[in-house]
Protein backbone atom coordinates (compact mmCIF):
# COMPACT_ATOMS: atom_id res chain seq x y z
CA UNK A 1 0.00 0.00 0.00
CA UNK A 2 1.26 3.41 -0.94
CA UNK A 3 2.07 6.06 1.74
CA UNK A 4 1.17 9.66 0.54
CA UNK A 5 2.03 12.60 2.59
CA UNK A 6 0.05 15.67 3.24
CA UNK A 7 0.53 18.73 1.76
CA UNK A 8 1.97 21.53 3.72
CA UNK A 9 -0.50 24.50 3.25
CA UNK A 10 1.39 27.93 3.33
CA UNK A 11 1.69 30.06 6.20
CA UNK A 12 -0.79 33.87 5.41
CA UNK A 13 -0.99 37.06 6.83
CA UNK A 14 -3.34 39.61 6.15
CA UNK A 15 -2.90 42.93 7.46
CA UNK A 16 -5.10 46.29 7.13
CA UNK A 17 -3.65 49.49 8.01
CA UNK A 18 -4.54 52.98 8.12
CA UNK A 19 -2.58 56.45 8.12
CA UNK A 20 -2.98 59.59 10.20
CA UNK A 21 -5.19 61.85 7.75
CA UNK A 22 -4.38 65.18 9.83
CA UNK A 23 -0.81 64.68 9.47
CA UNK A 24 0.73 64.89 6.18
CA UNK A 25 3.24 62.04 5.76
CA UNK A 26 2.69 60.14 8.56
CA UNK A 27 3.81 56.73 8.53
CA UNK A 28 1.17 53.40 8.65
CA UNK A 29 -0.10 51.59 11.21
CA UNK A 30 -1.46 48.56 11.22
CA UNK A 31 -5.41 48.32 11.77
CA UNK A 32 -5.95 44.50 12.18
CA UNK A 33 -4.42 41.75 11.42
CA UNK A 34 -5.69 37.85 10.70
CA UNK A 35 -2.40 34.88 10.40
CA UNK A 36 -3.21 31.78 9.45
CA UNK A 37 -0.09 29.52 10.02
CA UNK A 38 2.38 30.94 11.82
CA UNK A 39 4.32 33.98 11.57
CA UNK A 40 6.67 32.97 13.71
CA UNK A 41 9.61 34.55 14.52
CA UNK A 42 7.39 38.02 13.56
CA UNK A 43 4.71 37.96 15.93
CA UNK A 44 5.81 40.08 18.03
CA UNK A 45 5.99 43.05 15.27
CA UNK A 46 2.18 42.01 14.44
CA UNK A 47 0.52 44.65 16.80
CA UNK A 48 -2.45 46.87 16.48
CA UNK A 49 -1.44 50.15 16.22
CA UNK A 50 2.32 49.22 15.50
CA UNK A 51 4.33 50.07 12.29
CA UNK A 52 3.28 48.42 9.51
CA UNK A 53 7.03 48.83 8.39
CA UNK A 54 8.86 47.45 11.45
CA UNK A 55 6.48 44.37 10.59
CA UNK A 56 6.97 44.17 6.75
CA UNK A 57 10.88 44.43 7.94
CA UNK A 58 10.69 41.03 9.52
CA UNK A 59 8.07 39.31 7.50
CA UNK A 60 10.19 40.41 4.32
CA UNK A 61 13.51 39.06 5.65
CA UNK A 62 14.75 36.54 3.34
CA UNK A 63 15.48 34.16 5.71
CA UNK A 64 11.78 34.13 7.15
CA UNK A 65 10.93 34.07 3.86
CA UNK A 66 7.03 35.91 3.25
CA UNK A 67 6.36 37.49 0.27
CA UNK A 68 3.36 40.10 -0.77
CA UNK A 69 0.94 38.40 -2.79
CA UNK A 70 -1.55 41.11 -3.11
CA UNK A 71 -1.51 44.78 -1.81
CA UNK A 72 -4.30 46.94 -2.82
CA UNK A 73 -5.19 50.97 -1.00
CA UNK A 74 -8.90 51.11 -0.18
CA UNK A 75 -8.60 54.50 0.36
CA UNK A 76 -5.82 57.46 0.16
CA UNK A 77 -5.12 56.44 3.66
CA UNK A 78 -5.65 52.97 3.83
CA UNK A 79 -5.17 49.99 2.54
CA UNK A 80 -4.56 45.84 2.78
CA UNK A 81 -1.92 43.85 2.24
CA UNK A 82 -1.36 39.89 1.94
CA UNK A 83 1.55 38.18 2.73
CA UNK A 84 2.41 34.77 2.10
CA UNK A 85 5.26 32.01 3.03
CA UNK A 86 5.61 28.45 1.56
CA UNK A 87 7.17 25.89 3.81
Amino acid sequence: MARTKAVQQPDLVLITWSRNPLVAGSARRIVSFRVIGSAYPCSNSLVVGGLLANALACLRDNDIGFKIVYRKMTSDISGILLLKRSR
